[in-house]
């Protein structure tokens, strides 16, 4: 296993120990996670600003295992696999759980999640007719774009939200139609592959 592949395998753990620390009922144990008063009406769980620094290195681990595979020749069938796996436990399990807790609509993941189903179906069909098939511009756009939401939610969007400005739930919205948009370039771009 290259060096890309293993930062992909630490984000896939990295993103479990993301999820049971978000979901895990620690009061339940005796423990409680301090609040932060910002000022008199903002008040903020410490909980989830360290579920965004664990969101934060997990996904700047996407954009360093994708750009050292490049830079050195060590792009792989196997990494491209892993690589999108990690993307979903990632993502959708940070955006099931979000919207379990009443952060986001339940509308976010489920079309995600069948836009992800969808377009792994194209992969799997293209991708033993041609090879692996990776990611498009459309959905590292889309990745990107969700990425930035979801850390600026965990981040109770600071610091902008000090000046009343709230943009992660827009940022979530627009890389959920961006999702939308990548799915059918897939469909598009694989067609040939799908009618055979």
């Amino acid at each position: 296993m290259n060096v890309p592949n293993k930062i992909t395998a630490c984000r896939i753990i990295l993103s479990i120990l993301l999820m049971i620390l978000m979901i895990f009922p620690v009061n339940k144990i005796g423990f409680e996670f301090p609040e932060l008063m910002i000022n008199e009406s903002f008040i903020i769980d410490s909980k989830f600003l360290i579920c965004g620094v664990l969101f934060l290195i997990a996904s700047l681990t996407d954009f360093l295992d994708g750009y050292l595979a490049r830079k050195y020749n060590l792009v792989t069938d196997m990494g491209k696999v892993m690589d999108a796996i990690a993307d979903k436990i990632l993502v959708n399990g940070v955006l099931i759980i979000l919207s379990s807790l009443g952060y986001i609509s339940v509308i976010i993941p489920v079309v995600i999640i069948s836009r992800d189903i969808f377009v792994d179906s194209i992969k799997m069909v293209a991708g033993q007719k041609s090879g692996a098939v990776g990611a498009s511009k459309m959905g590292k756009i889309k990745t990107a774009t969700m990425l930035v939401g979801i850390v600026l939610l965990l981040f109770y969007d600071l610091p902008l939200s000090l000046i009343n400005i709230y943009i992660s739930r827009v940022l979530i919205m627009i890389a959920t139609v961006l999702s939308v948009i990548s799915g059918i370039e897939y469909y598009i771009k694989n067609k040939k592959f799908l009618t055979k």
